[in-house]
């Protein structure tokens, strides 16, 4: 009998992580000569814009939504409870054996609170029954509860039944707060899985060319900027600080700058205009020699992929793309005081920096490790997830 697995994806990192669970049971079912796992993925809408969602969809050839929620924007509980409304209805008509989400954000927690607080109806000879929930990133802490995200990760464990993990820390983290042994799978980082089957793909975009960062095989030294948490972007002031001290920093290097929507709403909004070559409107330009960060609309998988492996470093604000940099092996500013990718500090290769510009400008100029540790399981997590969802169904 077929396992009826039910995947989330809501937001960009989302995508990354469930395109290799996707691919996962594709491969499953292959070597099966049947479809022992079916699938059935829902996207809640929680990043909207096609620029967040779309294109991600395409690059890693995830394919189209079963279901789409369209939730939409919202705070922080608005956006929460209409995911759990919509995803209760799919929940009471899909009835899946098992619900997975990953990562930390708002569909993440929404969608396990809605699993495990759902009675699905079996058929008259069938019990009722709770589907079981599985959380792939299970056990990260930046032990800091002011960052939603903590706070998303810390309750979609406590209800999950099958915690997969990506690093030893975590395993470690689950273990003192009393999770059960059997309920811990260490099984690395599907975003590696992902990385892996599109890196020479992402190598053939021409993103590098597009933004005249390379001239005839020759590359120029050039940072890349992601900054989207609230708690940099939304106080203009503290927002306002942080890009003066960049516009400093540019003096060394360009600064790209993909930004997030609601980014930009803020760089509007506090007037910050003038310290960016802004090709959200009028697409890439002739070099512009004055010193300015050059901000660009958000960028699909690859395109952002090819950006990364290719920069002297990459600045953020961003758990996922701590990740990835350390993956690509390229020197990490996290523009945080915690982290919950502990490893990536230990390692040597990501340094938290919180507003110090000259800390940052020394960050910027040391040279990375000699050594880069294989932190996160070596490309085969999805699979190790599905081979675990899979004997838990035929107990069932």
């Amino acid at each position: 009998m077929a396992a009826k697995i039910l995947s989330v994806v809501g937001a960009r990192p989302n995508f990354m992580k469930v395109a290799a669970v996707c691919e996962a049971i594709k491969e499953y079912n292959s070597d099966a000569g049947a479809d022992r796992i079916a699938h059935v993925l829902v996207h809640t809408g929680q990043h909207y814009d096609a620029n967040m969602s779309d294109f991600f969809f395409n690059d890693l050839d995830l394919p189209k939504p079963n279901l789409f929620l369209g939730v939409g924007s919202g705070s922080h509980s608005t956006q929460t409870a209409r995911v759990m409304e919509g995803f209760e209805r799919v929940l009471l008509e899909e009835k899946p054996d098992a619900v997975v989400v990953v990562g930390d954000v708002n569909s993440t927690l929404a969608c396990a609170l809605a699993t495990k607080k759902t009675w699905c109806s079996g058929t008259p000879c069938e019990r009722d029954f709770i589907p079981k929930l599985a959380h792939i990133e299970a056990g990260l802490r930046s032990f800091d509860r002011t960052m939603p995200e903590e706070v998303n990760r810390i309750v979609t464990d406590s209800i999950s039944d099958y915690l997969f993990t990506s690093e030893q820390s975590a395993n470690e983290n689950l273990r003192q707060e009393g999770v059960p042994e059997h309920k811990i799978h260490f099984v690395g980082n599907v975003m590696i899985d992902t990385l892996l089957r599109h890196h020479s793909k992402a190598e053939e975009s021409a993103i590098l060319n597009d933004l005249q960062l390379s001239e005839y095989g020759r590359l120029r030294p050039y940072a890349l900027l992601t900054l989207h948490r609230p708690a940099n972007v939304d106080d203009t002031s503290r927002f306002s600080r942080i890009v003066q001290s960049f516009l400093d920093l540019s003096r060394h290097m360009p600064i790209i700058f993909p930004a997030h929507p609601r980014t930009l709403k803020q760089i509007q909004a506090a007037d910050l205009g003038d310290y960016f070559v802004d090709h959200y409107l009028d697409g890439p330009e002739p070099w512009d020699s004055r010193v300015r960060i050059r901000l660009l609309p958000p960028l699909g998988y690859l395109d952002f992929l090819k950006l990364a492996r290719h920069s002297r470093t990459v600045l953020t604000d961003s758990g996922g793309v701590q990740k990835e940099a350390y993956l690509l092996g390229v020197p990490c500013v996290t523009l945080r005081d915690t982290t919950e990718w502990v490893e990536t500090v230990e390692s040597g290769w990501n340094v938290l920096v919180d507003l110090d510009r000259d800390a940052v400008i020394a960050a910027l100029e040391r040279n990375p490790p000699a050594e880069r540790p294989q932190l996160y399981g070596g490309g085969h997590a999805a699979e190790r997830v599905c081979d675990v969802i899979w004997a838990y169904t035929q107990r069932i």
